[in-house]
């Protein structure tokens, strides 16, 4: 791009799209402004009054204190949950997770919970926190477009994430994190039950398969694993994301999906 040329419509689509993907929400000037060479406002008398009658009895915690939960509390929150539903609930007034408190809303899970095959992603992108639903965004347009070329879709599949609240800037969740989350993947794996269980790209495939393997090297082969209490055979896959910036992988996705319906239709659950 040469510089001086003003952008099209397109290209400055293109960059908002970018912004937004990196977490930016807020705009700001075109000038920089030095925060520190700033004066610091002085209160009017009344205003001071008023702030010193209101000052807290406790003072709040520093900005750089992050919200650590117990691993064995999750586990014992997770276990908990009966059903789906209860799940759910849970999961709406945990506050062990951090990730919570920078996340629009929880992002628990589509589709049918009655259905023999679970898709498992990583975490919600900007348009899932936003409608508080996994995989609606670009990439969900096009695991949809993949579903139908084997005669699935959302009606016939339950599709969830490692976590279920959105790092900021589509960061990759923190160890921290998933060990916080995963009891309860792990109970919505055991309440649904499927007979099979596709993960879609590297952190997801890692979380279900305990490997530290990469996803090029895992995908495609089928392996019989445990996700909580339940036993599955599960196929790793590639992430739609990926295949929207790399489309010659779509080659490899599509061999998955194929593999996929083999097996769907060796269990007759096609």
């Amino acid at each position: 791009m040469s510089q001086g040329r003003e952008l099209n419509k397109a290209e400055l689509l293109a960059v908002l799209d970018w912004y937004r993907a990196a977490g930016v929400d807020l705009a700001v000037g075109e000038d920089p402004v030095d925060r520190f060479a700033q004066p610091a406002p002085t209160p009017s008398p009344a205003q001071a009054l008023r702030q010193a009658a209101a000052a807290p009895a406790q003072p709040p915690p520093p900005a750089t204190a992050a919200i650590t939960g117990d691993p064995s509390e999750a586990r014992k929150l997770a276990a908990s949950a009966g059903t789906l539903d209860e799940l759910q609930k849970i999961l709406e007034v945990y506050d062990g997770c951090s990730l919570k408190f920078r996340a629009t809303q929880l992002v628990f899970a589509d589709g049918n919970p009655e259905a023999k095959i679970m898709l498992i992603g990583e975490a919600p992108g900007a348009e899932e926190d936003r409608q508080g639903k996994p995989f609606v965004g670009r990439s969900g347009q096009l695991l949809d477009r993949m579903l139908g070329a084997i005669g699935l879709d959302r009606t016939k599949v339950f599709i969830v994430n490692t976590v279920p609240w959105r790092p900021p800037g589509n960061r990759t969740p923190t160890p921290e994190e998933m060990e916080l989350c995963l009891p309860f993947l792990n109970r919505q794996v055991e309440l649904v039950a499927p007979k099979l269980v596709l993960t879609l790209g590297g952190p997801a495939m890692q979380t279900v398969f305990k490997t530290s393997a990469g996803i090029i090297k895992m995908r495609g082969r089928w392996q019989d694993v445990a996700i909580g209490n339940h036993q599955v055979d599960a196929l790793p896959t590639l992430h739609p994301a990926y295949l929207l910036r790399n489309p010659a992988a779509k080659q490899q996705a599509w061999a998955d999906l194929l593999s996929l319906k083999m097996k769907m239709d060796s269990l007759g659950l096609s």
